[in-house]
């Protein structure tokens, strides 16, 4: 059960009541985020005018692949089955990648540079605090300094955010039955 109450659609602020009603009736997990969330609509609206261009929209360096292939791999880690869900960037990640790729990268056609943006991830969500400096001269070896600062930035988002998210409890929240 979701650990907020899930408020009901009529009562969602506007904003919140269209991208529920938009969610097909079947994605009952993005449809309960927008019924917790909807009790702080700033805060999404806010919250997505960042995420959304430094994700898929073309703002920083990084190739929205990339940080799709990320997102994902943090998602499995964290045990978030909405982030896991959800496809950010469908026309540059395929179904399969999306679906069981990220979770063994070595054993699939990722290039390099992929690999050791997923490995790092990796770290960073689950050995943070044993990331050494051989560590960050790897990563140096395949980005340059600001493309590597937003890839971290962009990880740390992507653990903290898909663990309020599974700390919510929202994947669990009602029966698709």
């Amino acid at each position: 059960m979701s650990r907020l109450p899930l408020i009901e659609p009529e009562q969602l602020p506007p904003a919140m009541r269209a991208a529920h009603d938009a969610t097909p009736e079947d994605n009952w997990l993005a449809r309960n985020f927008t019924r917790v969330f909807g009790a702080h609509e700033a805060l999404v609206k806010d919250y997505q005018s960042f995420y959304q261009p430094w994700h898929t929209g073309g703002a920083g360096l990084l190739e929205p692949r990339l940080k799709e292939l990320v997102r994902l791999r943090i998602a499995t880690l964290n045990g978030c089955v909405l982030c896991k869900s959800v496809r950010m960037a469908p026309n540059v990640v395929s179904e399969d990648e999306a679906a069981r790729g990220v979770d063994t990268p070595d054993a699939e056609g990722f290039t390099p540079r992929e690999r050791a943006a997923i490995h790092f991830a990796e770290k960073l969500a689950v050995d943070h605090h044993n990331i050494g400096d051989a560590d960050v001269a790897e990563m140096r070896r395949h980005f340059s300094d600001a493309e590597f600062l937003e890839l971290a930035m962009m990880a740390g988002q992507y653990i903290g955010f898909g663990r309020v998210l599974a700390m919510l409890q929202l994947e669990i929240a009602a029966c698709p039955i």
